[in-house]
């Protein structure tokens, strides 16, 4: 006999023992588990395949397109810029300083010291109309005493803002040489005050005081040339009344 017609005949005889009755729950708990290893490993694949497409694509758009490295500035031949046009002149604004007029207006005050020359200096109330200031009216006037009712004007002062006879301080100046004659540091105050003080560097001066001939609420006051060189060394000023009383803080 040959060994196929062996295989055959052995194919042919019945199994020595029954088979045993298939165990229906195992079988689907197994099946159940390989199914879920399948959609597991189907997942990754996919995710897998996924990736490996996009670096394709990626791939593929760099060979198509490549970087594009920055160009280096072309040359070009020089631009002659026109010349800068000339600046225009600033324009010119008016000023709003009141010129007063060179006739007293009131007594003139004799300051009690001489000027370049020997000439007299002397401080008078001046008259001003300015449009642009309704209601400063009048000003000072520090001046050379030329002759029998003749000036020679020096240094102006007045209000600039709000009202001339405002209670409190005005018009402020001085301390500067002018034509050789230094001017000395005066103002005037608009209320009852009979002195007026200050201190220079801790040291303090008194002002002379005089009540203006036209309104004597007005008082006209300087400093002595040797004390007080500069209105901005005073510290502070301040008025008092016939009391004694301060009137200003």
């Amino acid at each position: 006999m040959t060994d196929l017609e062996t295989l055959r005949s052995a194919l042919r005889e019945p199994p020595a023992g029954g088979f045993a009755e298939p165990d229906l729950g195992a079988i689907m708990t197994k099946g159940r588990r390989i199914r879920r290893r399948r959609r597991l490993a189907t997942g990754a694949g996919g995710v897998a395949a996924a990736v490996v497409t996009v670096l394709v694509i990626v791939g593929a758009v760099a060979l198509r397109e490549p970087a594009q490295q920055p160009l280096p500035p072309a040359a070009s031949a020089p631009v002659a810029s026109a010349p800068a046009p000339a600046p225009a002149p600033a324009p010119v604004s008016p000023s709003i300083t009141a010129a007063p007029s060179d006739a007293p207006f009131g007594d003139v005050i004799p300051l009690g010291y001489k000027g370049e020359g020997g000439r007299e200096l002397v401080i008078y109330a001046s008259e001003i109309d300015e449009p642009s200031m309704p209601d400063v009216r009048f000003g000072l006037q520090v001046a050379y005493r030329t002759g029998a009712g003749e000036y020679e004007a020096l240094l102006a002062a007045n209000e600039f803002k709000g009202s001339d006879r405002s209670f409190g301080f005005h018009a402020v100046d001085g301390g500067d040489v002018i034509r050789g004659t230094f001017v000395p540091v005066f103002g005037y105050f608009s209320g009852p005050a009979v002195r007026v003080t200050s201190t220079v560097r801790g040291k303090p001066v008194e002002a002379k005081v005089i009540p203006w001939s036209e309104d004597p609420s007005v008082v006209i006051f300087w400093f002595s040339p040797g004390q007080v060189e500069s209105p901005y060394a005073l510290t502070p000023l301040v008025a008092y009344d016939a009391k004694g009383q301060r009137l200003t803080k």
